[in-house]
């Protein structure tokens, strides 16, 4: 009998187990597929874990957004060109097709709480249906008009006064205590989702949390232990994620990003957008040098001639840049702070997305956030393209690693069957009969 029968009854086997798979991290071998559905980039991965635990990239694809705003799908055509080129050149590589794919979560508004759970269970051992009880319980308390529960994360158990248990399964206790962390997000928005993935012939095997993928993939061993947040810092959305013990504790995400700077630098040029991507993306900064009043940047004028082109210092990108990422890290450190999680997120931060790349981004958040700051990058995957290796991709490695058992607390128990069979099989198979 293999260890995962064991865990399935352990009433019928009281044998430690190993620790590796108490914790929840035998690698599923896959192939997978993941989605990262963004307002800047729309990105597809195909991969697999090998046997030695390591991550192989079979497929990579991707398009510039269209028919997203704020994470959110506002085209359900445009969107559904923009994943199917994306998917369809990651198939191409891969030489396969996809079925279903693991997607990261940024739209309905997502939110984050935390409950406690306690289950009787009259000094019996315990077993995987209290577990689902346990996680039954705290969807049903989580439950609200207009959302969906997303994640239902066991953070810990207590059996009795006996705290800080990983497994409880085969304990015997009168009473099994949780800790779980609960994401919810607004039904419209996830069956609006739903239909677009549903005209590309996709299932939705999983919704991920987007900054918690990007935590899986930029975070190490011990910061997601000692405690450490994470800020993807999207194009039309800023989320964070608090990691402690190992565990996500706590997400939120506030609708700005890169495309409200580029926004704002179009508006105060009065420059086209792309111009302004231009400009943010070759003079950009957050931080002024000496010489920034003498550098003249080429401005072409909204409705000009194309020859007359305006000449402004960088400075004056510099000032309209910096307003808007002082107000983004303020917004995020308030967020922070309500949470009241204490020093559960440590004093570090790990920045991702495509917005971190922006110059003195990273001194700038130390500054307002006045904890330690470093920009994390997506690593340990085989074959990964170089262009696929920078912070915007993180989410999308994240999601990878999801899919193959990483961050998935007690995988071999099946919490669906709690859920009537799966929420997102059941609203993919109505979408289907009618979309």
């Amino acid at each position: 009998m293999n260890d995962l029968s064991r865990r399935a009854a352990p009433e019928r086997a009281m044998k430690p187990l190993p620790e590796e798979t108490l914790r929840g991290k035998v690698m599923r071998s896959g192939p997978f597929g993941v989605l990262d559905i963004g307002s800047a980039k729309i990105a597809c991965l195909i991969g697999r874990a090998e046997s030695d635990g390591r991550l192989r990239a079979l497929g990579f694809g991707w398009q510039k957004s269209r028919g997203i705003k704020s994470g959110g799908i506002v085209d359900l055509d445009e969107a559904e060109k923009a994943i199917r080129a994306a998917v369809g050149a990651a198939e191409d590589m891969a030489d396969m097709r996809l079925k279903s794919v693991y997607v990261n979560l940024s739209c309905g508004q997502p939110e984050s709480r935390l409950f406690n759970v306690q289950w009787p269970v009259d000094g019996r051992a315990v077993t995987a249906d209290d577990i689902k009880r346990v996680v039954r319980e705290a969807r049903t308390r989580a439950a609200a008009e207009g959302r969906a529960t997303i994640h239902a994360l066991p953070l810990s158990f207590s059996t009795d006064e006996t705290q800080g248990v990983l497994d409880p399964r085969g304990l015997f206790c009168d009473t099994l205590s949780a800790q779980l962390h609960v994401v919810d997000a607004g039904n419209t928005a996830l069956r609006t989702l739903s239909a677009c993935l549903s005209r590309c012939e996709l299932d939705i095997a999983a919704l991920v949390s987007a900054p918690m993928a990007a935590g899986l993939a930029s975070l190490v061993g011990d910061e997601r232990e000692l405690g450490a947040t994470v800020i993807d810092m999207g194009g039309g959305t800023t989320s964070m994620a608090v990691f402690s013990e190992g565990h996500v504790v706590h997400t939120a995400q506030i609708p700005l990003g890169g495309i409200h700077v580029t926004n704002d630098i179009a508006r105060g040029f009065s420059t086209s957008v792309a111009h302004a991507e231009r400009l943010k993306a070759l003079y950009g900064n957050c931080q002024g040098s000496p010489d920034d009043e003498r550098e003249l940047l080429p401005v072409p004028q909204v409705g000009e001639d194309e020859h007359q082109i305006a000449k402004m210092p960088r400075s004056m990108l510099i000032s309209v840049i910096r307003p808007r990422l002082e107000e983004i890290f303020e917004l995020v450190k308030d967020r922070l702070e309500t949470a009241g999680l204490g020093n559960a997120g440590g004093t570090r931060v790990v920045l991702t997305g495509g917005a971190s790349q922006l110059g003195g981004v990273r001194e700038l958040s130390a500054q307002i956030l006045e904890r330690n700051v470093r920009l994390g990058r997506p690593g340990g995957v085989i074959g990964l393209p170089d262009s696929a290796s920078a912070p915007n991709f993180a989410t999308l490695v994240g999601l990878l690693a999801f899919a193959a058992g990483e961050g998935q607390t007690m995988q071999d128990i099946n919490f669906e069957s709690e859920r009537g069979g799966g929420w997102f099989r059941g609203l993919v198979d109505f979408l289907k009969n009618r979309v």
